[in-house]
């Protein structure tokens, strides 16, 4: 089992984080807990899927980000762009005219990630027709959804296509034909990916399965609009811009990052696309528990609407899907007419893409693990069974857990104690066990001195 920490790309302000618990209450997989009146994230259970920043009301939680002056420590700098990045714009704001923007700002190249999914699609084709018995096979499209199969459902760790993402495909082949055509060496490249999440931050610096990721840097996508904007304002409406003359990515990868997108290219018969963290969860318990068979492939993504809900995106999801899709019919009706669009040329490449596909094995990183020595872990779930049965499975949260279960778990582990709960306090009190100064105290603990004002207003 790997060792190595995950990486996050969330990170938690404390000296703005005002200890309110949503965070913690809206994790899907318990991964913040609140001591000292502050959040706090234990990150073997994160998965960088962003809910929590979702509902921070002080922007306490944030996402750690490359500073985009990065791009000028290499002569050739190259703009990964996901087709979400041009959805952000309106209908009257073309793709050329991004793509022009995105040069006059530093880029010397500007490639949108999803020009390998032809490549990417024949290779999972292929692997789940070489692979008969594992079922359902899971895409690996989403970071967030493999580090959580890791993490909360690490049964089915073997059942992840273990392939590199459209992302790394396509970063592979610019990288090598820039170095072909140009004659350069790896350091003279610096690939830089438009992320619309935190997850595929992480994925970048903590590459699953791989030693090092391909790209060399990540720019958060709401930050690199307000730049596209910004000159899109400065602009003005008399800009001439230089039409592209073919489309860069077909129909089919303008799609791929919305829910269905990979489904839909399948060659599996019974497959399933599920969009949002808690949805996918209730699903793959279901799978998990074998009260779902018959299934061959799911398409699982952690953001709403997949990746036009990243937390950083800059526009209703909603509103992204639909320009997306327009978008994806006009090419369509292009693409009838015979023409060709540009991720075409990646087929030059297809044989060298293809060998350099596979990624290592993905480890389960349970956090359901409770100690390496199977006896010792026994005793410790024993142990856990037991305190759960003391406890009253309010889910509160006033114990700064975001549950009971979580609690006793935490007991267990010896990150918190049972009179952290406010009905065992009153039980004790009740029994002349306690007294209130001593409630106090622990609720400091957890809640920081600050909360424990005295909130009965005097007349």
């Amino acid at each position: 089992m790997e060792k190595t920490p995950f990486f996050h790309a969330l990170k938690i302000d404390e000296d703005t984080c005002i200890g309110c618990s949503r965070c913690m209450k809206i994790c899907p997989t318990e991964a913040l807990r609140v001591r000292d009146g502050k959040a706090v994230l234990m990150p073997d259970r994160c998965i960088d899927c962003g809910n929590c920043f979702k509902v921070c009301p002080t922007r306490s939680i944030y996402i750690e980000q490359d500073d985009f002056e990065n791009i000028f420590n290499f002569p050739i700098r190259v703009a990964l762009v996901p087709a979400v990045f041009m959805g952000q714009f309106p209908n009257d704001i073309t793709v050329s005219r991004i793509y022009g923007i995105l040069k006059d700002l530093g880029f010397t190249h500007v490639l949108e990630t999803e020009s390998s999914i032809p490549i990417y699609t024949a290779a999972k084709n292929k692997y789940a027709a070489e692979n008969p018995d594992i079922r359902p096979l899971i895409s690996t499209f989403c970071p967030a959804i493999v580090r959580l199969i890791q993490v909360k459902f690490p049964g089915l760790t073997d059942n992840l296509i273990p392939l590199r993402a459209p992302l790394d495909i396509t970063a592979m082949y610019i990288r090598r034909k820039i170095k072909e055509e140009m004659d350069l060496k790896d350091d003279q490249i610096g690939i830089f990916y438009i992320t619309p999440c935190a997850a595929k931050i992480a994925a970048v610096k903590n590459p699953v399965g791989e030693e090092k990721s391909l790209v060399d840097g990540v720019i958060n996508m709401d930050s690199l609009y307000n730049r596209v904007y910004h000159e899109i304002k400065k602009q003005g409406h008399g800009y001439k811009e230089q039409k592209l003359p073919v489309s860069q990515l077909s129909a089919d990868g303008v799609l791929t990052s919305l829910t269905n997108g990979e489904r839909r290219l399948s060659d599996a018969h019974h497959s399933y696309s599920i969009d949002e963290i808690h949805n996918v969860i209730e699903f793959l318990e279901k799978v998990e528990n074998e009260e779902i068979e018959d299934v061959d492939f799911l398409e699982l993504r952690a953001c709403d609407q997949s990746c036009p809900g990243g937390i950083l995106t800059c526009d209703n999801r909603f509103l992204i899907c639909e320009r997306v899709f327009g978008r994806a019919r006009k090419i369509a009706d292009r693409e009838r007419k015979g023409e060709q669009t540009k991720d075409h040329e990646l087929e030059e490449e297809r044989n060298y893409l293809m060998r350099h596909m596979k990624v290592g094995e993905i480890h389960p990183r349970s956090m359901l693990v409770l100690d390496d020595n199977i006896a010792v872990a026994l005793e410790k779930m024993k142990k856990i069974d037991e305190y759960r049965a003391r406890l009253p499975q309010t889910d509160c949260g006033i114990c700064g857990a975001p549950t009971c279960d979580a609690l006793a778990r935490d007991i267990v582990c010896d990150n918190a104690e049972l009179t952290d709960c406010v009905f065992i306090q009153r039980n004790l009190e009740a029994r002349g066990n306690m007294d209130v100064q001593e409630s106090l105290k622990i609720m400091e603990v957890i809640w920081g001195k600050a909360k424990m004002n005295d909130y009965v207003k005097k007349k």
